[in-house]
This record gives structure tokens, sequence and C-alpha cells, in this order.
């Protein structure tokens, strides 16, 4: 390689594919298109056997359709913290960086914290993943969604910290742009996940 092509793909990027993409964001996308599969395959799953359960407590029994509308705009919110997080990284404002990616992972943990009272909530009034279909395609449904959130408040978190210890910057962006992708991601799922579980109710 010349000095002018190494110049122009220093040592710690990852060289272009032929779709112009950057080889590790092309990569995460393909990941992520897996993960749509297996979340499309879920809420598949739900919508077969929605109203379809013979024991309550049902839907429109037991969702709580104003907590996680305010839960939702948190989350969406999230997104929008973690673009400004973004922003503040490729333009090398550090102390913007750590703001706004501890206020992602803030608002994300605020939501696990929505989802943790729902959950609670329906198994004391007796919907669990044993007591009836609409509760074994739920829980599966949006308590894997949880565990996608749970690893992105893990990941933002780490982020964080090397960017408090110097090690993100400008140059660094590319790791805050796939924990982007994979955050807005998670939230389009859930937008996804309200639509269908929570507003298209059926007995």
């Amino acid at each position: 390689m010349n000095a002018e092509a190494h110049a122009a793909h220093p040592a710690h990027s990852h060289p272009p594919t032929a779709t112009g993409l950057d080889n590790l964001k092309l990569g995460f996308w393909v990941f992520l298109g897996s993960e749509t599969l297996f979340f499309g395959t879920f809420i598949a799953t739900y919508m077969i056997y929605v109203g379809r359960s013979l024991e309550g407590p049902y839907p429109h029994e037991i969702l709580d359709i104003p907590l996680t509308t305010v839960s939702t705009f948190i989350l969406l919110m999230s997104s929008l913290a973690m673009v400004l997080a973004l922003n503040a990284v490729q333009k090398d404002n550090r102390r913007g960086a750590l703001l706004w990616l501890m206020m992602t992972a803030g608002l994300g943990s605020i939501f696990l914290g929505f989802q943790a009272y729902e959950f609670t909530h329906f198994y004391n009034e007796g919907l669990t993943l044993q007591s009836s279909i609409f509760g074994t395609t739920f829980f599966i449904l949006t308590g894997f969604h949880g565990i996608h959130v749970t690893v992105g408040v893990i990941w933002l978190m780490i982020l964080w910290l090397q960017t408090y210890a110097g090690r993100i910057r400008s140059a660094d962006a590319l790791k805050v742009e796939i924990a982007g992708l994979y955050w807005h991601f998670v939230d389009i799922v859930w937008i996804v996940i309200f639509m269908l579980v929570y507003l298209m109710q059926e007995g």
C-alpha cells in the first residue's frame, strides 16, 4: 500500500466495502437484519395467537396504555439523546458526549424500570408465562426486547467510561455510530410492539 492509500485508510479504521460502507458497519447491518428476523418471528407468533387465550387476564383487562405511552415516549427521547451523543463525539465535544451518552443510558434504564414494574404488576394480577397463550407470547416478545435494551444500556455505559478515560474521540466516532444504530433499531422495534400489542388489543 502506498503512502497516499495508507493515509486514506489509517490503521484504526476499517476499509470500505464495494457498497461504500465501512466493513464493520456493513457487518452490523447484516446483524441487525438477522435480529429483524428474530423479532419478526416473535411478533408474528404473537399476532397469530392473539385473542385465542381461553383464560384471563386478557389484554384489554390488564394492559395500561397511559403508563406504556409514557415509557414509549421516554425510549423515543433516548434516541434523540443518542443522536446528540454521536454529534458531540464527531465534534470532539467530550463534555457533550459524556452528557448525552449518560442521558441515553439513563432514559433506557427508566424504560426498563417501567417494564419491570409492568411485569411485576401483571404477575400479581395472575398473568405469567404459563397462565395463558397471551401470557406466554407477551412475556417472550416484550422480555426479549427488554434484554436488548439492557444490552444497549450496558454498551452505552462502556462507551461512557471509554469517553471519560479519553479513549473515544472524533476518530473513533464509528464505535458510537454503531451503538447508535443498535439503539435506534431497538426503539423502532418497540414502536412496532407498542402498536400491535398495546394499541391493537383484542379480548
